[in-house]
């Protein structure tokens, strides 16, 4: 009896310790919010400061967005023509679908495969701000984010991107400069990651989305990245709805759909399907005890423990090592 319990408690941490180191990095980016990277509100100068000059500037002055065709829909236009009436002097450039594939096709051949194979438009708009950031680096901005003051600051920063709640960092707002290491090491984990889940949502994120760039973040980060290799983190008030933000938020989600409800269902309610797990989980390796252990316990030898209790005859002793049959219905 003893043995199968030991066994069932064996097997039953060895499944529980997979399943916490399975999702550990995941569970990390609840406590992890990266405020040692920040980049304070302190040492970015004021929208008018005359110190933004003397700030240096290490990102190329390059503005990449992403979008199928140059057929930009008319609410997006607005925030995209502030950021170019911001930067006359920045680059712009627009990636369509047709001038992504050829970019991948050129410059990195080795992943036009798995470029081509992702089942969901989306994944290459993703992979691709990755990509021209590695190669030429600049900032690039999601479509639906307008440009609040001239992003000139944020050029003296060797690679940075937005930190997102409730955890995590997002992909929609980043700069590097070329050839950074935290570039590198993402578009290198690309091909691993580029899995199906059973929601497209689900697939998108943990293949090529924030949450993709999330653990690649939290790898990065254990690897102690010093000096110019450190990926900053611009927080959301740095970020968005202050006068002194870089970027306005406007309607986006354009590739969410049905399965999207769902998750964010889940999310809010997390602490019943947090309770549900356990009772579901405890239900089922309490169906494996019942049907593996107790037969066993039934089958075998009786138990010796000094718990048990069985109905035993009636004996006197006749030596240390003999007994004898004492029969109380004598006549």
């Amino acid at each position: 009896m003893r043995k199968n319990i030991i066994i069932f408690l064996v097997v039953t941490c060895a499944v529980l310790g997979f399943a916490v180191h399975s999702v550990w990095t995941l569970l990390t980016l609840l406590f992890v919010d990266g405020s040692e990277d920040a980049i304070s509100r302190a040492e970015l100068p004021a929208p008018n400061s005359g110190a933004i000059s003397e700030v240096p500037q290490l990102i190329p002055k390059i503005i990449h967005q992403t979008y199928i065709n140059e057929s930009i829909p008319a609410h997006w236009k607005g925030p995209q023509q502030s950021c170019i009436d911001l930067h006359p002097d920045y680059e712009y450039k627009l990636w369509t679908d047709k001038k992504a594939r050829e970019f991948i096709a050129a410059e990195y051949p080795w992943f036009l495969e798995t470029f081509d194979g992702y089942p969901y438009p989306i994944q290459r708009a993703d992979t691709i701000r990755y990509f021209v950031l590695h190669h030429f680096g600049g900032i690039y901005i999601d479509l639906d984010d307008g440009c609040n003051r001239k992003l000139d600051p944020l050029l003296a920063y060797p690679a940075w991107v937005r930190r997102t709640k409730p955890t995590g960092i997002s992909n929609d707002a980043m700069g590097a400069v070329p050839r950074h290491p935290f570039f590198l090491k993402t578009i290198d984990s690309l091909p691993e990651y580029n899995r199906k889940w059973i929601m497209p949502y689900i697939t998108v994120m943990a293949s090529t989305g924030p949450l993709f760039l999330s653990i690649i973040w939290r790898h990065y980060n254990n690897l102690k990245p010093e000096g110019d290799a450190r990926l900053r983190i611009l927080f959301p008030d740095e970020y968005n709805n202050h006068p002194w933000s870089f970027f306005t938020h406007h309607l986006g989600n354009s590739w969410h759909n049905n399965d999207v409800k769902i998750i964010f269902w889940m999310a809010q309610h997390w602490i019943l399907i947090t309770f549900l797990g356990f009772v579901i989980g405890f239900s089922i390796l309490g169906c494996i005890y019942t049907l593996m252990i107790k037969p066993r316990q039934q089958n075998g030898p009786p138990s010796k423990s000094r718990f048990s209790y069985v109905r035993l005859p009636f004996y006197r002793r006749v030596s240390q090592k003999e007994f004898e049959l004492d029969d109380r219905h004598k006549v």
